[in-house]
């Protein structure tokens, strides 16, 4: 199978085309698809009409998928979690952040497909961590370097939010209990390619575990501000049948939050990754 790639923009991004998502793959379509993840950091699809099971599938060719404690899964099928957000429940990823990097093996890759879309707006923005990473000065990629930073699953899933009714505040409390503050290094190397990616967001970091609380904060804003520069990034418009496949291990992205009060649903299936070192 020839899959034709057209890179996006300098720092991220290319789509993909020449492979149905949806078919059984072959071995050497799945590695091509590793290489280029890697190369890209983020895998664009046009007009690939999945359905859970299928996308299911494909994602577990990468490796074991996660199952959520906090987001709403299909009941059927919980390696599916669903962002169904509208007028009755706001969004909630209108900011920067790397999936559920409270966790000690954050994932791998992301597998996002759009399946209902507002008439205008819902896109989502990825950025860099090599992009932002490399462009630092030569002092501040060596101040980081040995630097260690605690991720928190409450940062971004309040209790106010997700524990409001009995259920819901049992699910949350568990969820809480079963996911202490992580730590992970500030500046991470890719597994495969060894490149240096900056790996604070956020959606998760709390602070710089060698720094004083007044200077773990100034920097992190720094850091947060940096990785969010527009040359670092690609901003995505969606169709129906969109995919997206993103290397969560040196990227971050924000879904844009402005169709409200129309929906946008989206099913993401969510591989699970190696300890940051």
């Amino acid at each position: 199978m020839a899959l034709q790639v057209s890179r996006l923009t300098a720092a991220l991004g290319a789509i993909v085309e020449g492979v149905r998502l949806s078919d059984e793959l072959s071995e050497p379509c799945i590695d091509q698809l590793k290489s280029l993840l890697v190369e890209h950091q983020l895998l664009l699809f046009r007009e690939q009409p999945l359905t859970p099971q299928e996308q299911v599938r494909f994602a577990r060719r990468f490796g074991e998928l996660h199952i959520h404690p906090i987001y709403p899964l299909l009941p059927e099928l919980p390696e599916i979690l669903v962002l169904d957000t509208h007028a009755d429940f706001l969004p909630d990823n209108d900011n920067w952040h790397t999936d559920v990097t409270f966790t000690a093996t954050p994932p791998m890759a992301g597998i996002l497909a759009a399946k209902q879309l507002p008439s205008v707006g819902g896109d989502t923005l990825w950025s860099s961590g090599f992009a932002a990473y490399e462009a630092l000065s030569r002092p501040m990629r060596d101040l980081l370097h040995g630097m260690t930073a605690e991720h928190s699953v409450v940062k971004s899933f309040p209790a106010a939010r997700w524990g409001s009714d009995p259920a819901s505040r049992e699910r949350y409390e568990r969820a809480v209990s079963k996911h202490p503050p992580v730590t992970h290094p500030v500046v991470r190397t890719h597994p495969v390619s060894g490149r240096k990616a900056l790996f604070v967001n956020s959606g998760f970091t709390t602070r710089i575990n060698e720094l004083t609380a007044s200077e773990s904060e100034a920097l992190l804003a720094f850091l947060y501000a940096h990785a969010a520069r527009p040359e670092f990034t690609l901003r995505w418009h969606w169709r129906v049948d969109d995919v997206a496949f993103w290397d969560n291990r040196v990227t971050q992205h924000y879904a844009v939050a402005d169709y409200l009060p129309e929906r946008r649903l989206m099913h993401r299936a969510t591989v699970i990754g190696d300890r940051p070192f």
